[in-house]
């Protein structure tokens, strides 16, 4: 039995928080002992905890940590770990430099070009020592492989792609009239959802002046936004909102615990994404059986087919993404089509079986392998 060190520093939620729990929980207990590392309470631990599992905790604040790094090294040591598991780029920078300390494989994953920022100090350095110490980098797109590999100078055979996985069998769920009952919508309304985090690189602006454009519409449309929204940020949405006249059309309903639940009282999903790694809330709207609007912006293209499994539009264009709701809100048999062919698709090709897969061979393939640092 391996021993499988999994560590992020973030709390969550988020899709990236997600494939980690999922990762740290589902791995076959019969091959692997998961020892998880996070930073604190939050959604994460939470979660960890509903499936049982006691994470350790180690506080990386700071531009760079080293009670942090040597804690890392030490519970390596103490848990004879055979390797350790990656997320983000502040994760996966220490786990590279621990992972050159004790001669243990890493797996850093990335999940998204918007989880590295412009202003990111030290970037050449990061990616220097996730370089030097990773021994298998995973990116969850092609788009993001092609990044990361300029960015980190990787040789093509250290990088891999292992695009995020869902449980298919969670969005199989009749419909919900929850949230018509809750606001007092008519069937004749129109429920278009949006499920993520409100961040810069969600496109709720974009979103708020597409459904201005719509207002005026023959169909009856409102549109519901889940997702955490204590920032400025929010704050500034929110005003945005009053602006366009939308405090009726346009509902922020704060974090939802139940992406499934959430997804089953929709009649149409949309992304407005401006910059998305492999969003797993498409994924989940796919398996829900969900006609699906997203924006060109990295993951979605790799996703869905255009006019066969979902729409794709291109991103920052609020007249594009109400060009595509006229069309799907006066289209049901399209609709009808495209969501039973994503349903398809998601089951056939991003089921978490599928992603747990790809990992574990990376798994087997490095723990095999003599530990310590290979030729970047």
């Amino acid at each position: 039995m391996k021993t499988v060190l999994h560590a992020i520093d973030t709390t969550g939620p988020g899709g990236a928080e997600t494939v980690f729990v999922d990762l740290a929980t589902r791995l076959p207990a019969d091959k692997y002992r998961s020892i998880v590392l996070i930073r604190g309470k939050g959604w994460v631990y939470e979660e960890l905890s509903r499936r049982g599992v006691t994470p350790q905790f180690l506080d990386a604040k700071g531009s760079f940590n080293w009670h942090y790094l040597k804690g890392l090294v030490d519970l390596i040591r103490q848990e004879r770990v055979d390797l350790i598991q990656a997320h983000l780029l502040g994760t996966n920078v220490y786990c590279s430099l621990a992972g050159l300390l004790t001669r243990k494989p890493v797996v850093a994953t990335f999940h998204g070009t918007v989880d590295i920022g412009e202003q990111e100090r030290f970037k050449a350095l990061k990616f220097g020592a996730v370089k030097l110490g990773a021994r298998c980098v995973v990116a969850v797109s092609d788009s993001l492989r092609e990044d990361i590999a300029n960015r980190a100078q990787l040789r093509p055979g250290k990088i891999k792609i292992v695009h995020n996985g869902v449980d298919i069998a969670k969005f199989r769920r009749p419909r919900s009239d929850v949230l018509r009952q809750q606001h007092g919508w008519s069937s004749d309304n129109i429920i278009i959802g949006s499920l993520g985090n409100i961040r810069p690189a969600k496109g709720y602006d974009i979103l708020l002046r597409a459904a201005a454009l719509l207002k005026n519409s023959a169909a009856s449309i409102r549109f519901v936004i889940a997702g955490q929204g204590k920032s400025d940020l929010y704050v500034d949405l929110l005003k945005l909102r009053s602006q366009l006249g939308l405090n009726d059309t346009v509902h922020f309903l704060g974090f939802n615990d139940d992406p499934a639940g959430f997804l089953s009282n929709l009649d149409l999903f949309l992304m407005s994404s401006t910059s998305e790694g492999f969003p797993l809330a498409t994924i989940q709207a796919m398996a829900a059986k969900l006609p699906v609007i997203a924006t060109r912006s990295g993951g979605p293209e790799e996703i869905i087919t255009h006019g066969e499994t979902g729409w794709l539009v291109d991103p920052g264009s609020p007249a594009a993404i109400a060009e595509a709701v006229v069309k799907l809100a006066t289209d049901r048999a399209l609709c009808e089509r495209m969501a039973a062919n994503g349903r398809e698709h998601a089951t056939r090709t991003f089921g978490i079986d599928t992603m747990l897969k790809a990992y574990q061979a990376i798994y087997e393939k490095l723990t095999q392998e003599r530990a310590g640092p290979q030729t970047a």
